[in-house]
């Protein structure tokens, strides 16, 4: 497979982008929740991390060798 088997997919790599920046965002809101007391946001937090490490792997499998590093 040459490097640029997925350029064509650059609208999906941006989308993955984007979703891997929510699931931060979001896994950050739980994590204050969880230095507020809220021990209950603590899971959701673990598993917020854990998709968004997944959709950054992907972003970076599809992205790999592509101009704009995406």
């Amino acid at each position: 497979m040459a490097d640029d088997d997925f350029a064509d997919l650059a609208d999906v790599i941006e989308s993955l982008a984007a979703a891997e920046e929510r699931l931060r965002d979001a896994a950050y809101d739980r994590l204050r929740a969880v230095a507020d007391g809220d021990e209950s946001a603590r899971g959701a937090e673990r598993r917020l991390e854990q998709a968004r490490r997944a959709v950054e792997r992907a972003r970076r499998v599809l992205g790999a060798g592509l101009d704009d590093g995406a």
